[in-house]
């Protein structure tokens, strides 16, 4: 069976307003294709980090909520972060 990209997944996060700013950049959103490039399905829970500034890092949990059109992370996998 081959695994479908899927066109979307949507991540909650911890309230944050600096993890949100974060999030919504480019970068972050290209840096987590290719580390989470795979199977994903809700409930999945992704340590990650987001930026400080200054080379600070800040630990974060990343939970996926829903998957829209597939069953894996791939290049074209768009994300949406919601606030829990």
């Amino acid at each position: 069976m081959t695994d479908i990209i899927a066109d979307r997944v949507t991540l909650s996060y911890p309230e944050d307003e600096r993890s949100r700013n974060e999030l919504e950049t480019d970068t972050y959103r290209s840096y987590l294709r290719r580390a989470r490039d795979g199977p994903v399905s809700p409930g999945d829970e992704w340590k990650e980090f987001v930026s400080r500034g200054c080379g600070a890092v800040r630990d974060v949990v990343l939970r996926v909520e829903a998957v829209d059109g597939g069953t894996t992370v791939g290049d074209t996998t768009e994300f949406e972060f919601v606030s829990r």
